[in-house]
């Protein structure tokens, strides 16, 4: 059973590289990012597609680090209020 599930684990990871090569191949063309006055380089889709992926992976977690120690500061807080 855990070779099966290894296999399976193995097969899914080359899926989404595989996705992802292809991804990143079919969309080469050029562009350049707009806001307000800024105005970014010309790069791949791709690149700043996942660009943007990475980082959002990378903030996700951090901002739900930061909430909870603010609800389990905030709970601290409240038990030693009734206590």
């Amino acid at each position: 059973m855990r070779d099966f599930k290894r296999v399976v684990l193995v097969v899914f990871g080359l899926v989404v590289v595989l996705g992802t090569v292809m991804f990143i191949l079919e969309n080469q063309q050029p562009t350049s990012l707009m806001f307000l006055v800024w105005r970014s380089a010309e790069l791949p889709v791709s690149l700043i597609f996942i660009a943007g992926l990475l980082l959002g992976m990378a903030i996700g977690p951090v901002m739900g680090f930061v909430a909870y120690k603010r609800k389990a500061a905030k709970l601290k807080r409240s038990l030693l209020a009734h206590s």
